[in-house]
This record gives C-alpha cells, sequence and structure tokens, in this order.
C-alpha cells in the first residue's frame, strides 16, 4: 500500500478565512448610496419590497428620501380623460419600453377605478376633480360623495360632500367652484379636502379632515371688484403649494384662495395676457413657484410669479419656448395640429397637446411635455382629445415611510 502524508495542521495563529460578502451584509448607509443610483422611483420600490433590510434601509431615513427625490423626478404614468358626461374616466398609461419597472407599476394599478361604488353599474357617475399625491380626487353629483383614491395602492376613502349650509347667504345663485386635496409632505398624515363654491361676487371655502370626519365651513369672502356681470365668473382652478387659483373668465384677474388661512384675494394678470382671447392656465415651477404657461402661434411663453428690485410681488416673464419642431416629431404640418393646448404644468413640466381633434373629431391628437429647466420635449402618446386630461404622477409609496420617530435618524 502507498504510503500517504496526511496534510500538516493549520499553524495555531492563521486566521479564520473571510466571511463572504453579500448585498444584505452592507450597512444602510452604503445601501441607500446604491439606491441612490437606480433610475427611477418604480426600480427603488421593487428594489426595496425584496427584503426586509432593503425597506428598512429606505424607510428609516428621511434624509434619503429628500436626496432621491432631488436626484429623480417623480414619473408620469399616464393620463386620465375625463368625458363631459360623468361616468368612469379612462386612462391613458405612458409606454416606455425602457423602463420595466414603470411598465410593472403601470400594469400593477387599478386604472380602471374599479373599487368606487356605484348605484348603476352601467352609469357609474364619477367625474374626476384632480390627481394629487398619488391619489386620484372624484366627485359623484347622483350619491353626494367624493372619493379619494390610490390606483397602485387601491386605498379608497370615501367622504360625503359638504351639507347644503355651505350654499347658505348666497347673494344669487351659488355654485359650486372646485374641491382639492391639500398636499402632504410625508404619507400617514391626515387627508384634508377644501370645497368652494361661489355667488355672483364672492367665494366661500370649507375644509374636511380625515380625522374629524367632519366638515367646517368658513364665512363667504368679500366682493371681488369690479363686480362680475356673468353669473359663471371663474375658470377651472388649478392647486399651487397651497394657494389655488381661478383665472376670471373677463377680466383682467384671478381670485386666489391660501388654504392655509382660508383667505381669498385677487391677482392681476401679466399685462401681456389682458384684453387678448388667449387660452391659459397656471401651473407650478420645479421649486413650486406659480407660473403661468401661455401658447401663442407654436411658442410656449412663460410667466413666473416673483418680486423684482422694488420687492413687490408681480408676474414676470421668464422665457419662451419655440415648437415649429414638432412637426419634425409627428411628421405632420402646423395647419394639421391646429393650436396648441396646456394641459396642465406640474413640477416644472408642461403638458401639452395639439388640437386635432378639436378641428375634425375623428382625428387623434399628439400628447406632449416640456422640460421648462432643459427644453427638452417628449412625445407621450397619441390619442383624441375626447375628455378633460389630468396627469397622472406616481408619488412616494406609503409602504416607503416609516411614520415612527427616530430622532436619531432624522439627520441619516
Amino acid at each position: 500500500m502507498a504510503w500517504q502524508q496526511s496534510p500538516s495542521p493549520p499553524a495555531a495563529n492563521s486566521p479564520p478565512p473571510p466571511a463572504p460578502t453579500t448585498v444584505i451584509s452592507l450597512d444602510e448607509d452604503l445601501l441607500r448610496e446604491i439606491f441612490l443610483r437606480l433610475p427611477s422611483l418604480p426600480s427603488l420600490v421593487r428594489a426595496a419590497l425584496s427584503c426586509r433590510t432593503f425597506l428598512s434601509a429606505v424607510r428609516s431615513s428621511p434624509a434619503f428620501r429628500r436626496s432621491f427625490r432631488e436626484a429623480h423626478l417623480p414619473p408620469l404614468l399616464g393620463l386620465f380623460f375625463d368625458p363631459e358626461v360623468p361616468s368612469i374616466p379612462a386612462f391613458a398609461p405612458l409606454r416606455r419600453r425602457s423602463d420595466p419597472d414603470l411598465a410593472a407599476a403601470v400594469r400593477g394599478a387599478d386604472f380602471f377605478l374599479t373599487r368606487l361604488p356605484a348605484d348603476d353599474d352601467t352609469f357609474p357617475g364619477w367625474a374626476i376633480e384632480g390627481c394629487c399625491d398619488g391619489n386620484v380626487l372624484l366627485q359623484n353629483f347622483s350619491l353626494e360623495q367624493l372619493a379619494v383614491y390610490n390606483p397602485l395602492t387601491r386605498a379608497l376613502d370615501l367622504i360625503p360632500v359638504p351639507p347644503d349650509k355651505i350654499f347658505e347667504g348666497a347673494r344669487g345663485d351659488a355654485k359650486y367652484l372646485g374641491c382639492y386635496i391639500l398636499s402632504s409632505e410625508e404619507g400617514g398624515e391626515p387627508l384634508r379636502l377644501v370645497y368652494t363654491c361661489h355667488d355672483k361676487s364672492r367665494a366661500r371655502a370649507a375644509i374636511f379632515s380625515s380625522e374629524s370626519r367632519e366638515w367646517q365651513i368658513f364665512p363667504w369672502s368679500e366682493a371681488v371688484t369690479p363686480l362680475p356681470e356673468d353669473e359663471h365668473w371663474l375658470k377651472v382652478g388649478t392647486m399651487v403649494n397651497g394657494f389655488v387659483y381661478w383665472i376670471h373668465t373677463n377680466e383682467a384677474y384671478i381670485l386666489v384662495l391660501n388654504t392655509a388661512t382660508l383667505h381669498f384675494s385677487q391677482m392681476d394678470l401679466p399685462p401681456t395676457l389682458v384684453a387678448r382671447d388667449l387660452i391659459f392656465r397656471v401651473g407650478e415651477t420645479k421649486d413650486g413657484k406659480p407660473c403661468i404657461v401661455c401658447p401663442i402661434d407654436f411658442e410656449l411663453f412663460v410667466w413666473v410669479r416673483g418680486a423684482e428690485d422694488d420687492g413687490i410681488e408681480r408676474w414676470i416673464f421668464d422665457q419662451r419656448f419655440p415648437l415649429e419642431t414638432i412637426v419634425e416629431v409627428t411628421e405632420s404640418t402646423l395647419v394639421e395640429h391646429g393650436d396648441l393646448k396646456v394641459v396642465a404644468t406640474i413640477g416644472g413640466f408642461v403638458y401639452f397637446s395639439t388640437m386635432e381633434t378639436f378641428l375634425d373629431g375623428h382625428n387623434p391628437s399628439w400628447f406632449m411635455s416640456l422640460c421648462m429647466e432643459t427644453g427638452e420635449l417628449a412625445t407621450l402618446f397619441q390619442r383624441r382629445f375626447d375628455g378633460h386630461p389630468h396627469p397622472y404622477i406616481m408619488a412616494w409609496p406609503p409602504c416607503l415611510i416609516d411614520n415612527q420617530v427616530h430622532p436619531q435618524l432624522e439627520g441619516a
């Protein structure tokens, strides 16, 4: 038998072999540095929900949430189209094959709004009031209900409309003006809505809180000047950073509601827009300032609210964006496009469309977006303009927020 030499015993002082390094063994600070390099919010959600270690790293750091939001714009998932007659709104998703996680978020959401109640399945009777913080605000006039629904989480809150007391004391007929979600920085805060109405010269607001489940009705405002001649004297309002702006249909001013103080005031229009038959809307810049975007002859003109050297706040002309080049993208002519219509301006992005459908109801319009910071133009999709469009932007998911207070992590 051949003699075999047994291996020599290990030296007494040799260190044990190092343990293999895995992703899960990384500390939370390093994990967060990795997560900051993910391409989008849907990618972060997918990664964070893959294991408890990743989820804890994301949830426990308010500073990480701020950094991620600064580095990644909240993604547009698509547009709701609210028909003229209350029904169930249609949803047109944004298709981006280059971002499979965004596509997965769209596929997994309930954009058919199947959880909304209805007395009649063939005529549900819901109309969209707006989208905010990932929620869709809807109203059903026959059920006298409001609904706040998150299609991604399927969280639904049904709220009765304010009592008829809100219309008491009106001068002439009181009319519904609009309802808005009061935005919150973090999830888990009580849901708050502001409901508004107007009479022939004044406006009024009521506030709902999910804590009390009751409406608090505030007094009528002072009468505006000059007195309106038309009973429908205000256009559809826009919420921007805690203020609601309604453009007057005929006069050169905007009615403004401060939702913190519930005080109504009047604001002048930019002089260029006075006494001109133009369609424009108030929106918000990337840093939350109110702005006005107005299309004129295939150019977008932008005014931003701010103070000049004299310290007085006014509308300041900011920039213009020539858009004749859209014909290169759409392979159409400006005559075929007809004109441009601004849908909304949110977070520094202008969402707008061409107007083929308005020229011929069978023709689709082009829906596009423009980044006001870079001037980058993006094509969203082509579709008939057959309803009131509402961009739906993904918000930071509640599942990625730890609502417990951790003082030692506030700066982490």
